[in-house]
């Protein structure tokens, strides 16, 4: 019954989520990152593919795309079939990868440290992967600056998580990744207008392995 009951969650919530992830704004960002992936890139939380269209096949070998729902996964196949580069499709968490050491050149993350269940556990994992010349490129909402906006992304944040898929809204994503080992090269922080404060503190850039 428990699985029944997550796949009907996850055919409700694939369209919601898919919709919310391709506003014009979001969709903005992902077109600035994505083109600066390079060699074999892995994606975890890739979700419906919302990315596979922006890859530079010039600078791309392949795209391996992790996600735990099957139901996500399926909206993504689809598009795979159109993106302009080979795409690897696995059901799979980001805190146990099956791929081997060092053998990744770019790790994607877009719109995906705020549902990893235990994201200090994938950020290592992504370190484990990552060639020691590679880079982590990530585009994420979190922590804000402002006390009271990081006061109601406290208030609010069991409700969001529920109903958001997981989503958490007061994670300090650049804290977390050098608590991982990672040293940031550069990051940029904005508020994703005309969204409300409390998800839209971004934290774009990339990180490589410290």
């Amino acid at each position: 019954m428990r699985m029944i009951g997550h796949h009907i969650y996850d055919r409700f919530l694939c369209p919601a989520l898919d919709k919310a992830c391709s506003q014009e704004p979001v969709m903005e960002q992902r077109a600035r990152l994505v083109p600066q992936a390079e060699g074999v890139v892995l994606e975890p939380g890739i979700g419906t593919g919302l990315n596979l269209s922006l890859f530079d096949p010039g600078k791309v070998k392949t795209v391996i795309g992790i996600d735990p729902s099957e139901t996500f996964l399926h909206v993504a196949r689809e598009r795979a079939q159109d993106a302009p580069v080979p795409v690897e499709l696995t059901q799979g968490t980001a805190e146990r990868l099956p791929l081997e050491d060092n053998s990744v050149d770019t790790v994607l993350l877009t719109y995906t440290g705020c549902t990893i269940p235990a994201l200090a556990s994938a950020l290592a994992e992504f370190r484990r992967v990552l060639k020691p010349s590679g880079r982590l490129l990530l585009c994420e909402h979190g922590r804000a600056p402002e006390l009271l906006v990081r006061g109601m992304q406290t208030v609010l944040n069991p409700f969001w998580k529920l109903f958001a898929g997981g989503c958490n809204l007061n994670r300090d994503i650049a804290r977390e990744l050098e608590k991982a080992g990672f040293s940031i090269e550069h990051m940029e922080n904005f508020y994703l207008m005309p969204r409300p404060k409390f998800a839209t503190w971004h934290y774009f850039g990339a990180a490589r392995p410290a």
